[in-house]
């Protein structure tokens, strides 16, 4: 069904500011020549009321983290160093890395210890598998039972589903009146001139894309109709009217920022991308306590966090660390020390 398997969509982060995002930037200009650059994390901070766990658990610990380059990536890889830090854990940030199997085999080799990562791209990009599974949680476990015998472990996912879907904004949604994707097939039929869609090059020829969509949902788009555009091109000309229909993805913190609307994918064709915590299986037999640090973390993620989380990046230009560790702060897991 896909061909190549998806990544996680990238975003690049907002405008820097202070030395962490240096640190950041650095990481990324590294990652791309095939060179990992590592800092140590020095924030002073302690569980917080909500922390669920007693003590400093991870006291004695040495942990490196890890991410992709996207801007949801590094905020989740600096959540997940924050907290580590917290428990008692030195942390060596080696998050940024360009592209998924950078972070991933970092991980698998033990050259980082934990990252957070997506169900639908490990099942697929990492695991293989042309299918995707409908059920979020069946999804999870599946990835979670075959992975193991590469030495990684998953941890329970979280709701956050960092997938695609369409969007449009309030004029037109009042205008056409649809709320699901059947409801654009119906419409594609019976008016298809007001079927119009931005959308990336990349989105328009994948099989997990357009053109599985519209075969799944039996839309009825004329070639004229579908204009192709990089991915903030996408967003900002959905909000202007430019195109009915805009490919968006679902934690995107644009789609709050730029007042669009998200179709609902009532048939679930677009495969589940929940993240949750990819750990190497000997640095989580040798620190156990990783695991109940991260539970409450990852059960508090969601789409609306994610959206806000990024908007602040994104749209805001703030620091993806400050950003992390003001939510993990205001959400009671950690306090400063």
């Amino acid at each position: 069904m896909r061909t190549p398997p998806r990544e996680a969509p990238r975003r690049r982060p907002g405008s820097p500011r202070g030395a962490r995002f240096l640190v950041v930037l650095l990481a990324t200009v590294l990652s791309a020549c095939g060179l990992v650059s590592g800092s140590a994390m020095s924030d002073t901070v302690l569980p917080g009321p909500k922390a669920g766990y007693p003590g400093r658990p991870l006291t004695g610990a040495q942990l490196t983290v890890t991410s992709k380059e996207f801007t949801e990536q590094i905020i989740l890889g600096q959540m997940m160093g924050i907290v580590f830090e917290a428990a008692g854990a030195k942390v060596i940030d080696k998050t940024s890395i360009q592209g998924s199997i950078g972070a991933r085999e970092a991980v698998k080799s033990g050259t980082a210890d934990a990252a957070y990562e997506y169900t639908g791209t490990g099942w697929i990009t990492y695991l293989g598998h042309t299918k995707p599974i409908v059920n979020p949680q069946q999804q999870w476990k599946a990835v979670r039972d075959e992975d193991r015998k590469n030495g990684i472990v998953w941890l329970p996912a979280s709701t956050l589903n960092n997938t695609y879907a369409l969007a449009l904004n309030t004029a037109n949604q009042k205008k056409l009146g649809v709320r699901t994707l059947s409801q654009v097939a119906a419409l594609s039929h019976k008016n298809p001139g007001a079927v119009t869609m931005c959308v990336e090059n990349e989105f328009a020829t994948r099989n997990d894309g357009l053109p599985g969509m519209a075969r799944a949902y039996g839309m009825n788009v004329p070639s004229a109709n579908i204009r192709k555009m990089t991915g903030g091109v996408v967003y900002t000309e959905t909000q202007k009217g430019t195109c009915a229909f805009g490919e968006v993805f679902t934690t995107d913190g644009r789609i709050k920022a730029m007042h669009l609307h998200v179709l609902a994918d009532d048939k679930h064709f677009f495969p589940n991308y929940n993240v949750a915590p990819e750990i190497n299986a000997e640095a989580l037999k040798k620190y156990p306590a990783m695991a109940e640090v991260l539970a409450p973390v990852t059960k508090a993620l969601n789409n609306t966090v994610a959206q806000e989380l990024n908007r602040k990046v994104d749209v805001d230009g703030e620091d993806p660390h400050e950003v992390a560790k003001d939510w993990l702060i205001r959400e009671g897991f950690i306090k400063e020390g």
